[in-house]
């Protein structure tokens, strides 16, 4: 399945949830916001938020510092 992560085309699994994706990509969920079609899908619903063809995806990965 095709979706579009950060303004990159990539080909991903079917049936992958937010959570999947965030797992795949080894990224810490706590430290992480998603964008899916211009709205933020909120913690609670990464794992039961399933991504579809052609989905555009932004996830945005904090990281602290001083």
């Amino acid at each position: 399945m095709n979706i579009v992560l950060n303004g990159e085309d990539i080909n991903i699994a079917d049936n992958l949830s937010i959570m999947g994706l965030i797992d795949l990509y080894e990224l810490p969920a706590n430290k992480v916001a998603v964008e899916r079609n211009l709205e933020i899908v909120p913690k609670s619903a990464y794992v039961s938020t399933m991504l579809k063809e052609n989905d555009r995806v932004e996830i945005v990965h904090f990281i602290g510092g001083g």
